[in-house]
């Protein structure tokens, strides 16, 4: 996947839902018509598929793809050039001394450090995700958003994580929200877009449906449920709920888009959890980089602990990892 500097038209709805985004009145009847979330029923599937137990194989397969889905993120107002080649170079080898390792999905980084970013990650097979439109609040006008998004696609960003106007969704503004998506998605050109919900703002299950879905319906490759910056973040509830609406987008429209639990994922055991939703609600097309990644990267560092563990035969301590 290459990024491009060139900007194309915004992408066609799938034929089966072209009537949802007509105009502004379809696009509400169609969300405010998404069956109801059943909180109790969605949150009792969570922590059932929470306790499944996996044996020592399945435990380091597991392990080896959650470090393959792994975003290591940087987002802080002090980083730094040398803070991101210092997390490029874990992205490619995140433990040194294990050779097999698997390297991680992506390096996420504000606009500016793109090029920095993409310098330093060339030819790894590492991509490199930039947050635009205003992250993490979003509270800037669209040209911002878009010229936002333009400096990072033009310094050689593969995928782009933008925010939606929240305050737009809460009020009920959907076609507002959906418009400003696909011009986004326009101005991503050959990058992918992914969409972050920050579900944490959303109030309800019945409105991550339908920002998920209204996501969906704009173009975005990935629905993502936080920004980090904002508590809860991912849930398996909340991350079941987005797992389920790919999952009938695709039966819809035969397309596949990805999942992004982000902020909150901390050890190896949190995210065998998310993977074991991921096979159980979505499918196991999605257990793969390409359809569902972790926004997590202290996370990393636990699973590789837990790797050695699981190839040494022993528990290795923190001191044999890097620290971010």
């Amino acid at each position: 996947m290459t990024a491009t500097t060139s900007t194309s038209a915004a992408p066609a709805t799938p034929a089966p839902l072209v009537d949802a985004t007509r105009d502004d009145a379809s696009l509400r009847r169609f969300l405010l018509g998404l069956p109801g979330v059943d909180q109790v029923g969605v949150e009792q599937r969570a922590a059932g598929l929470g306790t499944r137990s996996i044996k020592k194989d399945a435990k380091r397969w597991a392990i080896d793809t959650a470090i393959s889905m792994v975003d290591l993120t940087t987002l802080e107002g002090a980083d730094t050039r040398g803070k991101v080649r210092a997390l490029a170079a874990k992205a490619v080898r995140p433990d040194p001394e294990r050779q097999d390792t698997p390297r991680v999905a992506a390096v996420c980084v504000y606009p500016d450090m793109v090029a920095t970013a993409v310098e330093a990650l060339k030819g790894s097979g590492v991509h490199v995700a930039s947050v635009a439109t205003g992250f993490p609040a979003g509270r800037t006008s669209r040209e911002i958003k878009l010229a936002d998004t333009k400096i990072a696609v033009e310094a050689g960003a593969h995928e782009v994580d933008m925010v939606i106007d929240r305050g737009a969704f809460l009020e009920g503004r959907y076609m507002d929200v959906f418009e400003e998506i696909r011009a986004i998605k326009a101005a991503c050109g050959d990058a992918h877009l992914k969409v972050i919900l920050e579900t944490g703002e959303l109030a309800t299950y019945d409105n991550v449906r339908r920002a998920s879905w209204l996501a969906l319906l704009a173009g975005g490759d990935f629905i993502k449920t936080s920004t980090g910056k904002v508590s809860p973040a991912a849930t398996l509830p909340v991350t079941h709920i987005m797992l389920q609406a790919v999952h009938d987008w695709h039966v819809q429209t035969g397309e596949l888009r990805g999942v992004k639990p982000a902020g909150g994922i901390r050890t190896t055991k949190d995210a065998i959890k998310y993977l074991v939703a991921v096979h159980e609600v979505a499918g196991e097309p999605w257990l793969t980089p390409d359809l569902f990644r972790f926004g997590a990267s202290s996370l990393l560092n636990d699973l590789l602990l837990q790797r050695r563990t699981q190839v040494d035969g022993h528990y290795s301590g923190p001191d044999y990892v890097t620290v971010d």
